[in-house]
């Protein structure tokens, strides 16, 4: 059996999206091909990867990718997971569904590191909540 393919998208690419794609992955890598990418990519938050690891899911090796490289790409659903995303991402028709919803910006947070390491976790448990509503 094919897997389904799901893009998630955010503007940096560096946390929402990346842990929505680790996520999906680890939980229902046998049923989707999981790939994620911003309209402004950067790099790959670093609260995002400790966040993810605490739940034993490595994203060290992940790279902030251009939504452009999966323009040519078909997807069987393309999800924004930030306003801004959905508001300045050209359009990705998926085959199947197109999804947003918006998340939080961890990474806004200001504070001490434990402060924003804990928006970063209150976030991921809101994705993988929402994950296992939509996918699970």
């Amino acid at each position: 059996m094919e897997k389904e393919t799901v893009l998630f998208v955010c503007t940096h690419n560096s946390a929402r999206s990346q842990m929505a794609e680790g996520l999906l992955r680890a939980h229902y890598g046998d049923r989707y091909a999981v790939y994620s990418a911003g309209t402004q990519p950067s790099r790959v938050n670093p609260f995002a990867i400790e966040a993810m690891r605490d739940l034993g899911i490595d994203l060290s090796d992940h790279r902030s990718e251009h939504v452009d490289q999966f323009a040519q790409t078909p997807m069987d659903y393309v999800v924004t997971v930030c306003d801004s995303a959905r508001e300045s991402c050209p359009y990705l028709p998926a085959r199947l569904k197109n999804i947003h919803h918006s998340f939080e910006d961890p990474s806004s947070v200001d504070g001490a590191d434990a402060a924003k390491l804990a928006a970063f976790r209150h976030i991921r448990d809101e994705i993988k909540v929402w994950l296992d509503e939509t996918f699970g």
